[in-house]
């Protein structure tokens, strides 16, 4: 449960406020600033009432200041609701600027007073969770089950945060396989509807005979078969989120009754005239242009732009650079422990490979192929063949006035292949060697060889 604490020197307010509150936050009380310090540190609540009204300490300090001061040196991201007299404006403004939140009057209205708290608390967490973010983007770390660190990636992360808190209808765009429902499950589960459910349809995966019972449900009788009511997808969203995966392959009948909806909330189900009012924020996605599609008569302008209020496009994976990389050892690290597997990684050649191949199928495809290639390896490093892609082919310039001999090919290509390794591994050793399949002495013997000077990020 929310810890809120208040800071209150008059017991009958404490006890109006325990009255009020306790069924939502756990109530922590100190009626003086020396015992407020001292909860602060020990207990770290995210919300505080604070009334400014403190008895000043023997040498005149102004103590209701001098705790928001504490408050906020303390934990600056705290959000504290100041409580003042009926006619102490200017003190609530002043309480603002130094960094409070909000500020209530007395006497105490508890319904109001809840709201600005329920606001507050929703601020304090969604500012949690965009440092956890901040951190996932500079440490490659999951976030919601995605990873990038590449910059269209982390713009996404970011928009997710920004309209989670909205209840803005939004369109996510992409081709297939770039991740569209984990973007449209991070919105859900970021936003006020997060108890609710998060129901998905994919418009294209339903017989166009039976998507609009999927959708919106049939009453007993409506057809033949409709032997008893059936709820709809849309209706199980209700107080949650719904998710229209390829919208732009929705029959245009059904384009105009789910534009219908959305200007309505409301629906009837086949075969029925009652109209049901459903609460549900309405998420969609698409891999086709539904520019184009309006030029062709297949969508709906207007319903094009009442689902694309706010709209996410998704990077293909070929243009996410190193996201290649950290998602193939991320999948390899799943496999390894979903198949009992102690695979150590991916052969330089298999790097290569990756890193070269188009990827048209998407962070999809490339799961499956490390699934697969995890599941087939004979050896401890997973190579080209184990994940159905062609060994690059080694190109290596020589110079134009001397011949390329076997050895001078060779050790171009070990150099290259060690120096990228040692990259990759921000020059941590026992990482590369353990890459390369060498011992550690081996690499460094290398290392000496060809003169390659290394430096570990600690010492950047």
């Amino acid at each position: 449960m929310e810890k809120l604490l208040i800071i209150e020197d008059n017991k009958d307010i404490i006890t109006q406020l325990k009255w009020g509150l306790s069924k939502d936050y756990r109530i922590i009380t100190a009626t003086n600033r020396e015992t407020a310090t001292k909860l602060l540190w020990k207990e770290k609540p995210g919300i505080v009432t604070l009334d400014l009204g403190l008895p000043p300490d023997p040498d005149g300090t102004d103590e209701g200041f001098a705790c928001l001061k504490d408050i906020l040196e303390e934990n600056p991201s705290t959000k504290v609701i100041v409580i003042t007299g009926n006619n102490d404006r200017e003190s609530a403004h002043r309480a603002i600027s130094m960094g409070a939140y909000d500020f209530y009057q007395k006497p105490i209205e508890m319904s109001e007073l809840k709201i600005i708290l329920k606001r507050a608390s929703y601020l304090y967490h969604i500012e949690q969770e965009n440092k956890k973010m901040q951190n996932v983007l500079n440490t490659g770390d999951s976030f919601e089950g995605m990873i990038g660190n590449c910059p269209n990636m982390q713009e996404v992360f970011a928009t997710i945060h920004k309209v989670a808190a909205s209840e803005a209808t939004i369109l996510i765009t992409g081709e297939s396989g770039t991740g569209k429902e984990l973007v449209a499950k991070a919105i859900h589960n970021r936003s006020l509807r997060k108890d609710g459910p998060f129901i998905p349809i994919n418009c294209g995966g339903i017989p166009d005979t039976l998507i609009e019972s999927e959708l919106f449900g049939y009453e007993k009788g409506a057809f033949t078969d409709a032997k008893t009511r059936r709820i709809g997808m849309i209706e199980k969203a209700n107080a949650g989120t719904f998710f229209l995966d390829e919208i732009g392959e929705l029959l245009i009948q059904l384009q105009v009754k789910l534009l219908r909806f959305l200007q309505d909330k409301k629906i009837q189900r086949v075969g029925g005239r009652e109209e049901i009012e459903i609460d549900t924020r309405i998420i969609a996605a698409t891999n086709t242009d539904l520019q184009k599609a309006i030029k062709e008569g297949k969508f709906r302008e207007d319903l094009y732009y009442r689902i694309g209020v706010i709209t996410i496009p998704l990077p293909l994976l070929r243009e996410r650079g190193d996201d290649t990389l950290l998602l193939a050892n991320s999948f390899l690290a799943r496999f390894n422990y979903n198949h009992k597997k102690n695979i150590k990684g991916f052969s330089p050649e298999a790097i290569k490979a990756i890193e070269t191949y188009e990827w048209p199928g998407n962070v999809r495809e490339l799961e499956n192929k490390v699934q697969r290639a995890v599941v087939m390896a004979d050896d401890k490093l997973i190579s080209p063949y184990d994940l159905l892609l062609k060994a690059p082919e080694v190109s290596v310039f020589i110079s134009d006035n001397a011949p390329a001999t076997l050895k001078d090919v060779r050790h171009k290509v070990e150099l290259e292949i060690i120096q990228k390794a040692l990259t990759r591994n921000a020059g941590n050793i026992s990482k590369t060697a353990e890459e390369l399949g060498i011992s550690r002495p081996t690499l460094h013997d290398l290392i000496n060889k060809y003169k390659i000077k290394v430096v570990e990020e600690s010492e950047k």
